[in-house]
């Protein structure tokens, strides 16, 4: 198991640092029942939002959708800066790693996943935008070709994207947020689904190979994690147009990230009693994807839930009430995973 100089997955504990494989008797029945209630409960959180709005029993202007939005942005926040940033650096302070040659490899690595997941939605932009010109100079040439007199307007005044636009400009101090296209929005869930998968599958990990002393407990909050995390992606999911995404496409989505977890889970049964998480190159793997995954979910979070919701969304000049009941989920989100970052 992983054992670091200080015990983050038990809230502090200390016992004698050993960089050996640390042989121990597994309750495999009871790991194996709880990868069951693992799936379940991931299900629970990402299918519902997503099943809800198809059928029309919320819908996506629903206060309730609007605070179980809110409520997993604070989660998606908390979960890149206070589960995976802080835990990534008490695990580059493993005893068994010894003294990194450059302090800053976390924040390095952060900012490494961040970068990344800015080129994703800039690359997909450019290529949003690509299609659209090469689109508007095809209708050129066939207008012209067919002698037809009537002048073709260009992309960036008829598309209905920017009708939409134009209709829906915000008197903010930045100007007009882009309206993204449904590809945009498809790669913007991606991104998101992608830093979750990253470190959902080490969670599952690491949860089996915990010691049966505090198992349980880990299992608890790991459990709400999954569910809190399943209502973030789920939402967001959810509000893919159909444009983006069909809604097989969306159930496929959710499925994955409903699976990941137990993946994990089954991947750590195979290696207990193997696995040393006190291995350099162990510690090394595990904390740069925790770390690309922080970074990830940090430009998620931030730029492309809180900001566009609550800068340039509806959020923006909401009635007090939708506003009040907004900010509360999402400081209720922010603060719940920052508690649950005590023990994972």
């Amino acid at each position: 198991m992983l054992t670091i100089r200080r015990r983050h997955c038990t809230g502090g504990s200390s016992e004698k640092i050993t960089c050996d494989v640390t042989p121990r008797d597994y309750n495999i029945p009871l790991r194996i029942g709880l990868l069951f209630v693992i799936l379940v409960t991931s299900a629970i959180g990402v299918f519902v939002p997503i099943l809800t709005t198809r059928f029309h029993l919320i819908s996506q202007s629903n206060i309730i959708f609007v605070v179980l939005k809110q409520f997993g942005t604070g989660i998606v926040i908390s979960t890149a800066f206070i589960h995976l940033f802080t835990h990534v650096e008490l695990m580059f302070g493993n005893e068994c790693l010894g003294e990194l040659a450059y302090e800053g490899t976390t924040a390095a690595i952060f900012m490494a996943g961040l970068f990344l997941s800015f080129s994703v939605d800039y690359l997909g932009a450019r290529f949003v935008q690509w299609r659209r010109n090469k689109r508007f100079g095809s209708n050129l040439e066939t207008s012209i070709a067919n002698g037809d007199d009537k002048t073709v307007d260009s992309p960036s005044s008829t598309t209905p994207n920017n009708e939409f636009l134009r209709s829906h400009e915000l008197p903010h101090a930045h100007g007009p947020m882009h309206a993204p296209t449904p590809m945009e929005e498809k790669i913007h869930v991606m991104n998101l689904e992608a830093g979750i998968i990253f470190h959902s599958v080490l969670i599952g990990i690491t949860l089996v190979v915990s010691g049966d002393s505090f198992f349980i407990t880990l299992f608890i909050v790991i459990l709400f994690h999954q569910m809190f995390e399943g209502i973030a992606l789920g939402t967001s999911i959810a509000e893919l147009p159909k444009a983006a995404a069909s809604t097989l496409q969306k159930l496929i989505m959710a499925g994955i990230f409903a699976l990941i977890t137990p993946i994990g889970m089954a991947i750590g049964i195979g290696l207990l009693n193997q696995l040393n998480g006190n291995n350099p190159s162990t510690i090394v793997a595990i904390g740069t994807l925790d770390a690309l995954s922080a970074g990830i979910l940090a430009w998620v979070g931030i730029l492309e839930m809180l900001a566009r919701d609550w800068m340039h969304g509806k959020l923006l000049n909401a009635g007090m009430v939708r506003t009040v009941c907004a900010m509360l989920a999402l400081i209720s989100g922010l603060v719940l995973m920052s508690v649950f970052g005590k023990w994972a």
